[in-house]
C-alpha cells in the first residue's frame, strides 16, 4: 500500500502547528497504524528529519496512550478500538489519511500528536477512590453483590482514560469519563460511605480543568473504544445533585 499521510506537526504547547505531508510507502495492510508511522519514522530518521512524536505503551488497547484523531474521528474509522488496535487494511490503497492530536483547551499538545490528559489523573485524584477503612481484603464472594450491578459497574470500570469522549464532543466535554469513574465506585457498597462526596469534588475538578459541558449528543459514547454507556452521565448527575440535597439538609 502507498499512502499520504497529512499529519499535524508541532513544537510544543506555544507554537502554532500545522499540518505536513508525508508518503509512506510499501505499507503492509496487516500492520497496525502505529506500526505504519514506526515505519515513516524510520524513513525520516534516515533523511535526518525529525520523527513524528505519538504517544504510545502496551499497543494492546489497554492503556489509552496512542490518542490519535484519525481522519475525523477518535481512534480512527474503526468502532470499539484504540489506534493500536487499527491496522492498515481499514483503509485504501493511495489514501489519503489526516492524523491529529486531541483537541482541546484542557488537553495541551506536548508535542505533534501527544498531549498532555493530566487533567484526567487530577480528575481522579480529587476523589475517585476508596479511602475508609475496610479491612483485610474479603473472599470475593463474602459481600454479595448482584451481578447485574457487579457487571455494571466494571463495564464502567473497563474505562481507559483515553479521552476520545473529549475529542469527539462539540464542547470539549469530560463527563463521559468523570462518569464512568464515578460510578464504578458509587454502584458498589464499599464506594458508598463517600459516594457524594466524590461526585461534588469530581465533578468540581472536571469544571476546573476547563471541559465543556454536556449536550447530549452522543458521539461520546460512538467513539468510546471501550463503548462506555451514556447512561452514567445520567447516574453521575443523580449523584451529583443528591449531594447538594442531603448537604443543604445537613445544615438545616
Amino acid at each position: 500500500m502507498n499512502l499520504t499521510l497529512k499529519v499535524w506537526r508541532q513544537k510544543n504547547e506555544n507554537d502554532r502547528g500545522g499540518f505536513i505531508t508525508y508518503k509512506a510507502t510499501d505499507i503492509s495492510p496487516d500492520m497496525s497504524f502505529l506500526e505504519m508511522l514506526d515505519v515513516v519514522n524510520e524513513s525520516l530518521v534516515k533523511r535526518g528529519e525529525d520523527p513524528i512524536y505519538f504517544d504510545h505503551d502496551c499497543r494492546e488497547g489497554i492503556c489509552g496512550m496512542c490518542s490519535l484523531y484519525i481522519n475525523g474521528r477518535p481512534h480512527g474509522p474503526k468502532r470499539a478500538i484504540t489506534t493500536c488496535q487499527l491496522h492498515m487494511r481499514s483503509f485504501s490503497d493511495g489514501e489519503t489519511i489526516t492524523i491529529e492530536p486531541w483537541r482541546s483547551a484542557a488537553f495541551p499538545v506536548i508535542k505533534d500528536l501527544a498531549t498532555n490528559r493530566a487533567a484526567f489523573e487530577r480528575i481522579q485524584q480529587a476523589g475517585g477512590f476508596v479511602s475508609v477503612g475496610t479491612g483485610g481484603v474479603p473472599d470475593a464472594n463474602e459481600i454479595p453483590i448482584p451481578k447485574v450491578i457487579a457487571d455494571e459497574a466494571f463495564n464502567s470500570a473497563t474505562c481507559i482514560g483515553c479521552g476520545a469522549c473529549v475529542a469527539a464532543c462539540k464542547n470539549a466535554s469530560a463527563m463521559l469519563f468523570v462518569s464512568a469513574k464515578i460510578s464504578q465506585l458509587a454502584l458498589l457498597p464499599q464506594g458508598q460511605q463517600e459516594r457524594y462526596q466524590r461526585a461534588q469534588a469530581m465533578v468540581a475538578q472536571m469544571d476546573e480543568e476547563g471541559f465543556g459541558n454536556c449536550t447530549n449528543t452522543g458521539a461520546c459514547e460512538a467513539e468510546c473504544p471501550k463503548e462506555i454507556s451514556l447512561t452514567n452521565i445520567a447516574r453521575m448527575n443523580r449523584e451529583f445533585f443528591s449531594a447538594k440535597f442531603f448537604k443543604e439538609e445537613e445544615i438545616r
